[in-house]
């Protein structure tokens, strides 16, 4: 018995918003078959059929919460980021708790590392910390990467997971023994996720705001403190609950019970880097905190639970690429990989604009010239201009002020290089131009006329002070052919070529 709206609940809509009056299937009667112009039913059944998304490779179960940053210490004379501008400031943020090689259906307490992934919607653009609850890793080398996490998974035949190909990869990489060590004494096997420090477990650049570089690492330790489960114990919870950190999470914060953690870094100076005794890069080792003491920095809490977990932790996407002024990479290898390999997966599970999905999107304002493809919106730019560079007024411009210091690698350089530098980019065009008769040199002058005609004026003008630079008579002629007074050209032609090449 279908029951009547009194207007005390909203109106069931389509997905473009028109009203539904009753939700049954249209039949050629009552025992009849369905008709095809049911396109309330087809809708909902098309988009049952598209619900889910491929999970991820790795990191596929987690559970979410948003929270906030709070700086409690100055750390301004090692990074200008704006996050750490001020004692007292505060950053909104998403922080998503997982299991690295579990699939979705995997139960929370079994042992396994945690991922622990921040995303900080800082004013100078998302900062994603994307680390584990370990200060380490089991490999060093990107190229052991996938191959590792297959052994992670099920083996092509059984479809199960297997002991033999999991420990025939660690035993031909001995660097898996630290994290290996850790995986398997008591902090594998953590209590909860509240319970768990967190790692950027890679090493960063931090940098001030006299392009001043030094080495960092961040570490989050808990202020629930660390509580762990003995294999019997987890045994017996995942019987009766395979959901118990996400549960545990999501009623913490129910009940006001904000969990929280204490930010720290580790800084090593460059030259102390030159000088140290192993690969401070070196993605398998820790620093001693005895040379390279703990700094306090902030403290982090979560106190808002999602309202919709697939559009606000399956859709939430972490990549170590999403850096922000004054917090860069190193020259760990992994996490130059890294930067990559998380963008791109993120493009394969939720499309190009992953970036406008609400948890996902920034908090400040975003000016591009990346445009369209899968679920564009165009709210950040709408017909501005989708190239660069560009003459138009008011269109986004870099800023020398958000330049990265240059890293001197030995025997190279490495910086943003000016491609226009030390090259001469008229001589080739003249000559080639001088090779023409004059009829040639006409038709030629004609033809570009013709389509620079609709240009706006400067940049005709710009345009024929590069044709008189690979030759004079090249421009002449052009600039004819536009109508254009040649002391007015003659004008524009000295002062561009004071700064153009």
């Amino acid at each position: 018995m279908t029951k009547t709206n009194d207007g005390t609940c909203p109106i069931l809509t389509t997905a473009e918003g028109a009203p539904v009056g009753r939700q049954h299937a249209l039949t050629a009667g009552p025992r009849g078959p369905l008709l095809m112009q049911d396109v309330q039913l087809l809708e909902q059944m098309q988009h049952f059929n598209r619900e889910r998304i491929p999970e991820r490779v790795v990191h596929a179960k987690g559970s979410g919460a948003y929270g906030t940053f709070t700086v409690t210490h100055d750390i301004t004379k090692y990074t200008k980021a704006s996050i750490f501008s001020k004692i007292g400031k505060k950053t909104e943020l998403f922080l998503r708790f997982s299991t690295v090689a579990g699939e979705r259906g995997a139960a929370d307490a079994e042992r396994d590392v945690r991922g622990f992934a921040i995303k900080f919607y800082t004013d100078e653009g998302n900062w994603d910390l994307v680390g584990n609850a370990t200060p380490v890793f089991f490999v060093r080398d990107p190229y052991k990467f996938a191959n590792f996490i297959h052994t992670q998974k099920r083996v092509p035949d059984k479809n199960v997971r297997d002991n033999d190909m999991q420990w025939d990869f660690w035993s031909q990489c001995p660097e898996s023994l630290h994290q290996v060590t850790i995986l398997f004494s008591d902090r594998g096997l953590p209590a909860s996720y509240r319970h768990i420090n967190g790692y950027g477990s890679h090493t960063y650049s931090f940098i001030n705001a006299d392009n001043e570089r030094v080495w960092c690492k961040f570490h989050f330790k808990t202020n629930q403190g660390i509580k762990n489960l003995m294999d019997d114990e987890a045994a017996e919870l995942i019987g009766r609950d395979r959901e118990s950190h996400q549960r545990d999470l999501f009623e913490a914060i129910e009940r006001g019970e904000f969990p929280s953690w204490t930010l720290k870094v580790q800084i090593m100076t460059e030259k102390q880097a030159q000088q140290f005794r192993w690969n401070p890069f070196d993605l398998t080792k820790v620093w001693p905190h005895a040379e390279f003491p703990l700094i306090e920095v902030g403290q982090m809490e979560l106190n808002r639970n999602p309202q919709n977990y697939h559009a606000e932790v399956e859709q939430a996407a972490f990549k170590p690429s999403a850096l922000v002024p004054g917090i860069g990479p190193s020259p760990d290898k992994m996490l130059q990989a890294r930067l990559m390999s998380y963008a791109d997966t993120h493009l394969h599970r939720l499309g190009v604009n992953h970036h406008q999905i609400p948890v996902n999107k920034p908090r400040c304002p975003v000016m591009h010239y990346m445009r369209d493809g899968h679920l564009a919106t165009a709210e950040n730019y709408g017909s501005a201009p989708n190239y660069w560079p560009n003459t138009n007024t008011g269109a986004p411009q870099p800023d020398e002020r958000y330049v990265d210091p240059t890293w001197n690698l030995g025997q190279t350089i490495v910086d943003r290089y000016d491609s226009s530098e030390d090259h001469d980019d008229f001589t080739q065009a003249g000559n080639l131009y001088r090779m023409f008769d004059d009829s040639h040199k006409d038709r030629l002058a004609t033809r570009l006329a013709g389509v620079l005609k609709d240009a706006r004026p400067e940049i005709q003008m710009l345009q024929i002070c590069h044709f008189s630079r690979a030759d004079e008579d090249y421009g002449r002629r052009v600039a004819e052919k536009l109508g254009i007074d040649l002391s007015e050209f003659q004008e524009h032609a000295t002062m561009a070529g004071a700064g153009s090449k």
